[in-house]
């Protein structure tokens, strides 16, 4: 069997109101998919483990998420990451039981993620996930990034196209003074999950 971590217990008791039931769902079919799931902490949140990362849960102050460690390589991997777009999980922004998929389909995705660890299947090189010119991460930013795990999550869960947004947009200062403005402004953008240009989306 799997073992519970009182560190999870915690976290979750000390989530919104609404984040409660949701988290403490999730957890449960992540444990009925897997039974053989270790629970943990990383990265300041809560860690499902199976012969490696399997996936996670994160709570906000006016949603959650749910995310897999191997998404990528999903079947449904493009549906998604659609759902990314505005979330730094793999099911959207969720304020409730009734924003996630039947249970049916997300005990599907589970076991999908156990049998990728099962087969010891590897992620591809993030490197080549993109095709645009990469652009270095500036130390500020990258010091910003270290101090808020947040931001640094969300950061690192964006798809390339996003990151690359910013990286363009900081590095595009003139001044460092207008650089250490941008840098501000990206933390505080990222820690509420939002893309660069997050007002333009359509919803």
């Amino acid at each position: 069997m799997g073992n519970k971590d009182k560190r999870v217990d915690d976290y979750i008791s000390k989530s919104a109101e609404f984040a409660i039931p949701i988290l403490n769902h999730l957890r449960n079919l992540v444990h009925a998919a897997c039974p053989n799931a270790q629970e943990t902490i990383k990265w300041g949140m809560p860690f499902f483990d199976y012969k490696g990362p399997l996936c996670n849960l994160a709570s906000f102050k006016q949603h959650c998420a749910f995310g897999f460690w191997k998404n990528a390589l999903m079947k449904d991997a493009k549906e998604m990451i659609d759902k990314n777009e505005q979330a730094m999980g793999h099911l959207g922004k969720i304020m409730s039981l009734n924003d996630l998929p039947p249970d049916k389909k997300i005990i599907g995705w589970i076991k999908e993620a156990v049998k990728l660890n099962d087969d010891d299947v590897k992620l591809p090189d993030r490197k080549k996930i993109s095709e645009k010119k990469e652009i270095e991460i500036p130390e500020a930013f990258q010091k910003a990034l270290n101090k808020n795990k947040k931001a640094s999550i969300t950061f690192n869960n964006f798809s390339p196209s996003h990151k690359y947004e910013y990286l363009e947009w900081i590095t595009g200062a003139k001044t460092e003074q207008t650089i250490d403005k941008r840098i501000a402004k990206t933390i505080e953008q990222l820690t509420e999950e939002k893309s660069l240009n997050w007002k333009y989306v359509k919803k």
